[in-house]
Order: structure tokens, then sequence, then C-alpha cells
């Protein structure tokens, strides 16, 4: 099996090593730093799970060098799926399967504009990973899951391939016959996980330790919880009792990446996430008052950052 990762930070970075080091064939894109420092000193991943080092990795800034490949994991920021786009046509082949496991939904009708359907699948990527500084990936938690699945949700053949090699990589590995809703609910919780977080540059700990802490990520849900309905994609009963769950938890430093991009001071996905559900609210006329407050001050941020560039 040859893979290309189209990303190779926390997601890329993390499951293809874990694919690597399981002997598959598995080359890394990357760039600047991160390239330089994997090419140096290898992969390393720190993990309270399994840490891995591995040397030397497969890892290139042009994927045209690598040639067709039997899957390409694309994991980049939501910004860079153009320029993924420009780059990701030599590694296409007649049965080249393309799994998008970014953040939101908007990623995947451009991949079947741009590659044709037959290429095209989805994915949601659960787990905690970032680059902690160039070369290695900080894995926290115990989360490391993948969930795939056919856009049309069928059981092909293909998808069952995938998932019996994936399942080699020592992480949890899911083939959903449902994997657009899926991928709906995960943009419903991380809507209000990045709105509620950047807005008050706090982790979900914090926040439910003030008095309107709950309730406002509960307002904030049922926003999100509107549009999906409106979009037709209400989210399910199981998925929706897991969310609250996850959002209401008393206690863990859990925050979304959008925060953590804002708190470094870095470019966010803000637009494409709390943007791209407020669009498709004022789309269907759904009211959004506080997912509304919350792109305001992404937007704010991101013109202050601009100017200081």
């Amino acid at each position: 099996m040859k893979l290309a990762m189209m990303g190779s930070g926390g997601v890329g970075g993390y499951f293809g090593g874990r694919l690597a080091a399981q002997g598959y064939d598995v080359w890394f894109v990357a760039r600047g730093s991160h390239l330089a420092a994997l090419r140096a000193d290898g992969l390393t991943i720190e993990s309270g799970l399994a840490p891995l080092h591995l040397k030397p990795v497969r890892v290139t800034e042009d994927p045209a060098g690598i040639g067709p490949v039997d899957y390409v994991l694309l994991s980049v920021k939501l910004w860079d799926t153009e320029a993924a786009l420009a780059q990701i046509k030599p590694l296409i082949g007649p049965g080249t399967a393309v799994i998008s496991f970014q953040n939101g939904v908007d990623a995947e009708p451009l991949l079947v504009e741009r590659l044709g359907a037959a290429h095209v699948m989805g994915g949601i990527a659960q787990i905690g990973a970032t680059i902690a500084r160039p070369g290695v990936i900080a894995h926290t938690g115990t989360m490391q899951r993948l969930v795939f699945g056919e856009l049309d949700g069928t059981r092909s053949a293909r998808a069952q391939a995938i998932a019996a090699e994936f399942q080699k990589g020592k992480f949890t590995t899911v083939l959903s016959e449902r994997i657009v809703p899926e991928m709906w609910e995960k943009f419903v919780m991380l809507t209000t996980l990045a709105s509620i977080t950047t807005l008050t540059h706090s982790n979900l700990g914090q926040i439910l330790e003030a008095p309107e802490g709950e309730r406002t990520i509960l307002a904030l849900l049922a926003e999100c919880e509107g549009v999906a309905k409106a979009n037709g994609y209400a989210v399910s009963p199981e998925a929706a009792a897991r969310t609250r769950g996850l959002l209401t938890t008393r206690g863990p430093p859990f925050t979304a990446s959008t925060q953590t991009d804002m708190d470094a001071g870095g470019r966010t996905e803000g637009d494409h996430i709390v943007g791209d559900m407020v669009r498709r609210a004022a789309a269907k006329g759904v009211a959004t008052p506080l997912l509304k407050v919350a792109l305001c001050n992404l937007q704010v941020y991101e013109l202050k950052r601009a100017k200081r560039t």
C-alpha cells in the first residue's frame, strides 16, 4: 500500500507515522522547518500511548516526485485546500482514493468537482495532536480514531479494503455508511467549540466554571443544530447526547484548534468553520445571533493579524 499524506501536521504526521511504522510505503508532503526536520532527524511522535521515532522517512515538498499512490490522506488546513489541489494531481492514478480528514463540510464538494466523484471519500479524524516543534508530533489524550466512508453511503469493496489496511496501523478505524451526516455532526460540535473558546480565549474547563458558561455553550450548540437540520442533516439523538456530554463535562482543558491558533497569533480556520456555518444559516433563513458574534470576533482578530504581518 502506497500512501501520500497531503499535510503532515497533527493528523497526517500521526496517522502517517503509525502506518509507516507497520512497513507501508508512506510519503509525507511538508514544507518549511517541518520539512527540514523530517529530512534531517526523521519523525517523532510523543504520545502516552506509544511513543515512536522513525528515521528515515519519505518526505518531499513536491508531490510530483512521488507518482501515483493508492490513497491520499488530505489533512491540510482548510485555507490550503486550493493549493493542495494544485499539487495533488500527479498522485492520482486510475484507482487512487483521496480521503479528506479536514474540518467542516465544504472541502469534499470541491474535491469532487476537481478530481471526480470516483476518487473522493469523506473522513473524520478524532485525535488531539499537533506539531510540537519541527519534526515532532505531540499526541494528547487517548483518542486516535479515523472514520471514513464513501460519500454516497455505499459499503464499497474499496472502502472495505482501506478499512482492512488501516486496522494494521494500530489505531481505531471505523468504516461508516453515513459519513456525510457524521461529518455534519462533527461540524456542529466543532463550530460550537471554536465559537465559545475563541470568544472567551479559554478552554472548556475554564468556561464551564463561569455561571453562564454551560448556558452559552448550549445556546451556541442549539444554533448549530438548527442550521444542520435546515440543511437536511438533523443531528441524531445519539450524536446530540455525545456532543452535549463532551461540551459540558466539567474540568477538561479541552479546546478547539481555532482557539489554539488564535492564542499563538496564527491564522485560524474561523471563516471556514464558524463563517461557513453562518453563511449556511443565512441561506436557509436560520437566525444565528450568537454565531454572528463569534464570527465578528474572529474577523476582527484576522484583520489585526493581517496588519501585524
